[in-house]
Formats: structure tokens, sequence, C-alpha cells
């Protein structure tokens, strides 16, 4: 195997870690609300400070990355949210867990950012995409594999103690990566000469990388168009993440191995919307251009979403309500790889940055989903209101793909 797919594996596994701890939050929730004597309101707030901390160092640690070097970042990274992931289950009290959980997702933002710098170092442009493709699956497998993993653990030796086991996992990959990887091909023990050429020849490269004017993307419409799609987008994904078992235990009435099963199978088919979207994109953009084969994915994708949030909202039927949001997951994901690589249509050298603005809107997106989710819950006792809530952010997000143009490059302006 060439050495740029073991390091591929290794993102690989960094993904599926990284889904692990994030939704494992969301699988024990009713165990940490009932010990600690949280409402819904209250575990909003807990869980949306884990969201705001990721959007508010995700773009200063990607920046860091392209300074110092994935390899130590991303070391740093996993280190960081595995201590205070352990951290978690030590907690006693509201304010001491809302703090913990900030300062998890303080730590792990700059993941996703960090391993695409690791794709753009490792692999020829040829080869970005599926990479990328991979990497968004494995967080979804590893979403996947919370609830059937998790839920058994919390059984044999409590909540506490999984996310304790979950935190030296992450610790685990992160001395190992540090051992092994190197940031650049050519340093890398027992790689070929033939594969560092392959990687070279085919990389895209830009004198402009680290040089990012601000004003290019904050002058751009079709950036803040990006932005706001993901924004509302993203008031999808946490759902998933953050209160889909809540939703199916508290708000369907369902026992908990059903809860299980349904947020396993949401994240399963949420990797094949992945692969999917961004096969899909591919084809339709040889066959019909950038703007037609990058629109249709993301109109489809979202709108089609909107449409199943909107009926597993309004039926009365648990099993079906629990099999229409998984379907959600897997059409909104069908978009998800499609909006990244948006971001590299029209950000070009500036990619990263234009990336890093779309992600920090889309978590802004999912912080304020979480709070909301939590209030109205609380206050009205219906846990279908902000499932319409979510419909009606996701047709106006699949709207807003006629506004995003791919074949409109950032205009660079060189400076006399």
């Amino acid at each position: 195997m060439k050495i740029r797919y073991q390091v591929l594996f290794g993102l690989f596994l960094l993904s599926i870690i990284t889904y692990l701890d994030r939704v494992c939050m969301n699988v024990v929730s009713k165990y940490v609300k009932s010990d600690l004597n949280l409402n819904n309101e209250s575990f909003g707030y807990i869980l949306g400070a884990f969201s705001l901390a990721y959007a508010l160092f995700e773009l200063p640690t990607g920046i860091l990355g392209d300074k110092i070097g994935p390899r130590k970042v991303l070391t740093r990274v996993v280190l960081w949210w595995s201590g205070f992931t352990a951290l978690t289950g030590t907690a006693f009290n509201y304010l001491y867990l809302l703090i913990i959980r900030f300062l998890f997702g303080a730590g792990e933002a700059g993941a996703y950012p960090n391993a695409s710098i690791v794709i753009s170092r490792w692999f020829p442009s040829v080869e970005v995409g599926r990479a990328q493709s991979v990497i968004w699956a494995a967080g979804r497998l590893g979403g996947a594999l919370t609830p059937l993993l998790v839920i058994p653990l919390v059984h044999a030796a409590g909540w506490r103690m999984a996310f304790f086991i979950l935190g030296i996992v992450g610790a685990v990959w992160a001395i190992a990566w540090y051992l092994w990887f190197r940031d650049s091909p050519a340093e890398m023990p027992g790689i070929k000469q033939a594969e560092v050429d392959e990687i070279e020849k085919g990389r895209k490269k830009s004198v402009s990388d680290h040089h990012v004017d601000w004003r290019i993307v904050v002058k751009n419409p079709n950036v803040w168009v990006l932005m706001l799609m993901c924004h509302l987008f993203f008031y999808a994904s946490y759902f998933f993440t953050n209160w889909s078992s809540t939703y199916f235990q508290e708000g369907r009435h369902m026992t908990e191995d059903q809860a299980k099963n349904f947020v396993s199978l949401s994240y399963f088919l949420g990797a094949i919307g992945c692969l999917a979207g961004g096969f899909a994109s591919d084809l339709l953009t040889k066959r019909y251009g950038l703007k037609i084969g990058r629109r249709v994915v993301g109109v489809l994708g979202l709108g089609s979403s909107s449409i199943c949030f909107l009926a597993s909202g309004l039926t009365t039927d648990n099993e079906l309500a629990g099999y229409l949001l998984a379907l959600c997951v897997l059409l909104k994901d069908f978009t998800l790889p499609v909006a990244f690589a948006v971001c590299v249509d029209i950000g070009k050298q500036y990619s990263g940055t234009v990336a890093g603005a779309m992600n920090f809107a889309g978590q802004l997106g999912g912080f304020f989903i979480t709070i909301i989710f939590g209030i109205i819950v609380q206050q009205t006792g219906n846990f279908n209101y902000p499932l319409f809530l979510i419909a009606g952010c996701l047709i106006v997000a699949s709207l807003l793909w006629f506004w995003i143009d791919p074949t409109k490059n950032l205009v660079v302006e060189k400076e006399s």
C-alpha cells in the first residue's frame, strides 16, 4: 500500500474518533441529565457550549496548521479534546460540565481543517475529492458506531467510564500519529521516491497559500451566500449530533434500544450520502458543467431532506418518523462534500479561508439550534416544533444554491 493511503487511513481513524467523542453525549444524555438533575433547556446550553467554542476556534486552529504543520497541531488537538472527553466523566454539576464542554469544543476545533491540510500536501489534485469523501464518510461511520459501542459500555460500567475510555482511545491515536507522521511526503521514513514525485507533480500549488487578503473574502457575495447556506444546513446536522437520542426517547417514547438503532442507522446512511454526493456531483459536472454539477446536488439534497424533516414531524407513527429522519441524514449529507468542493472551486489559493469561513457560519448554526431546541421543548413540551423549524431552514438553504456560483472565483487583487 502506498504511504499516502496509510496516511488517509490514519485520518479515517481520526474522523471516526472525532464523532465517537462528539456523539457520545447525545446517546448518554438521559443518564447525564438524571445524575446532574438537568432539564432539556439546561442541557441545551451545555451542548451549545461545545458548538460555540468549536466555531470560535475553528479558523485560528486551521491557520496555525498552515504555519507550523498539521503533525503538531493534530497531535495537540486530539490530546486536548481527549483530555476533556475524559474529564466529562468527572462532572458533578451544571457549571462544571458547561466549562468542560466549552473547552472540549475549543480543543476539537481545527481537526478537519488540519486534515484538509494533510490531504493538500499528501495527495495529487485528482485524488483530493475522493480523500475528502473518505474522511467525511468516516465521521458518519463514527456516529453510527457510537450508540452501538457506548450504550453497552454504559450498562456495563456507567456513563462516566464511557467518556474516560474514549479519552484514552484518542490519546493513543495522537501519540501514534506524532511518532509516525511527517508533514512533508519527502520527510516520511520508508516512502519511495517515485511516490514523492507522483504526489508533488500532481499537487496544486500556490504562492499565496499563507498570505490571505481578508478583504477579498469579505467583499465577495458568493462567499456570503455560501456561509448562509451552511449556517442553515447545520441546523439539521446538529439536531442529529446533539438531540436525536433525546427526541426518539422523550419525544417519541421509544426504548433505548430503538433509539440506539435509529441513531446508528442515521449516521450509516449519512456515510452513504457523503460518498454518493461527491460522486454524483463529479459525474454531473463532467456532463453538464461545474455550475449544474454543484447546484443540482445542493438543491436536491437539501430540498428533499427538508420534505422528510417536515413529514417526520407530522407523522404519528413513531417508527416511520425514525426512518424518515434517517433518510434526512442521507439526503442532507448528499450535499456536504459538494459544499466543501465549492470552497475549492471559488477559493482556489484561498480555498482554506473560504472553507473556514463557511464552516464557522455552519458551527454558529449548530450552536443556535442546539440552544433553541432545548428552549422550545422545555417551554412547550412539543418535540416536533423544532423539526418544523429545521425543515424551513433546509428549504431556504436549498434555494440559496441557485445563487451559489462555483464558476465565479474570488477576485485576487495584487497590490501595486
